[in-house]
């Protein structure tokens, strides 16, 4: 199905109402799984997270991508406890399938957090493996639960592996990855999918039905200098977090000629929330794995003449930057709620 942004004038009130109606009522909360690799957006992403109403976040696993997988769980177990999360957290897989480890301390500074420091988290990790752990959830909430994956797609190759099963127990996967135009760490490729894009290519060749939340989207999703200082003057401990930890990754981004910094993971959180303030469009996706140039890209039919039979993946291609504005300063808003 396509789904295509509303025309919309007065997005703070009409998209609280909407927002609202989707993510706060007294529905049911749907199970979801956040598998993460947790740099400044993952940490953006898990803030939110835990203040989205409609999702019960069952367990959170740690995958090696922004930073090596000692600092992404690290960080996770950090953030977590910065948003007042219990959540269970699993350790998932330090290294890609098959390539060399490669990491992004330039954007995410080198502890992953934009050198910022948290206090020392409390919590431990729990003993059993993401992928274990993953799938025994996905048993526990039969067809309801949600995967969200925003870093490197490792920890869900390596579950979908070992169960064969999995793919008909999951309700929906979510990921933030690829892109259908053009890549950021190398002129085709994204970087979640760079960094093991022999796992990446297994989700989607598997039985799932994948949403692609990429480039073509998440660069949209971004905040200006400015506005990121707004959030940070919403005055929690979370929001200055937020403001504070993305701000090397912001030079980074305007020295590429980009107009703020884009918030990848979060856009992908919100979409699996609730879609409509997102375009989107069927579309058969693989990735190129033989190597050369084009090794990591996320290949789609969306603009080809011809289409392939299997169109059961998602690209999404667009949001409503105010509305996901508004969403975003609403949910961090929460936190200074006594």
């Amino acid at each position: 199905m396509i789904r295509k942004i509303p025309e919309r004038k007065e997005v703070f009130k009409a998209e609280k109402e909407s927002f609202m109606d989707t993510c706060f009522s007294d529905r049911a909360k749907t199970p979801l799984w956040f598998d993460c690799d947790t740099g400044v957006d993952d940490a953006n992403a898990l803030l939110i997270l835990n203040q989205l109403d409609c999702f019960n976040l069952v367990g959170v696993s740690t995958v090696a991508g922004n930073v090596t997988l000692d600092k992404t769980t690290y960080n996770t177990l950090c953030v977590l406890e910065l948003a007042n999360s219990d959540v269970p957290v699993y350790e998932g897989a330090p290294l890609p399938l098959i390539r060399d480890q490669i990491t992004a301390p330039e954007v995410h500074g080198k502890n992953g957090l934009g050198d910022v420091i948290l206090p020392s988290p409390k919590k431990k990790i729990e003993m059993k493996k993401a992928w274990d752990a993953l799938y025994e959830a996905a048993v526990e909430y039969r067809g309801e639960l949600v995967l969200v994956a925003v870093g490197p797609m490792t920890n869900v190759a390596l579950a979908l592996a070992k169960y064969n099963d999995l793919a008909g127990l999951l309700k929906k996967v979510v990921i933030m990855g690829g892109g259908a135009k053009a890549g950021n760490t190398t002129s085709a490729a994204e970087f979640n999918i760079l960094v093991d894009p022999e796992a990446a290519d297994m989700l989607f060749n598997s039985d799932l039905s994948v949403v692609m939340c990429g480039l073509d989207m998440t660069l949209k999703a971004y905040l200006t200098p400015d506005e990121l200082d707004e959030l940070g003057a919403l005055g929690s401990p979370q929001a200055r977090f937020a403001r504070d930890c993305l701000q090397n990754a912001l030079r980074y981004s305007l020295s590429l000629g980009q107009r703020g910094i884009a918030l990848h993971d979060p856009a992908a959180v919100l979409f699996a929330a609730d879609d409509s303030i997102f375009e989107s469009y069927p579309a058969w996706v693989r990735v190129e794995t033989k190597g050369g140039p084009t090794y990591g890209k996320t290949v789609t039919d969306l603009y080809s003449d011809k289409k392939m039979e299997d169109r059961r993946h998602t690209v999404v291609t667009d949001i409503d930057r105010e509305a996901f504005k508004a969403r975003l300063f609403y949910l961090f808003g929460r936190y200074g709620q006594s």
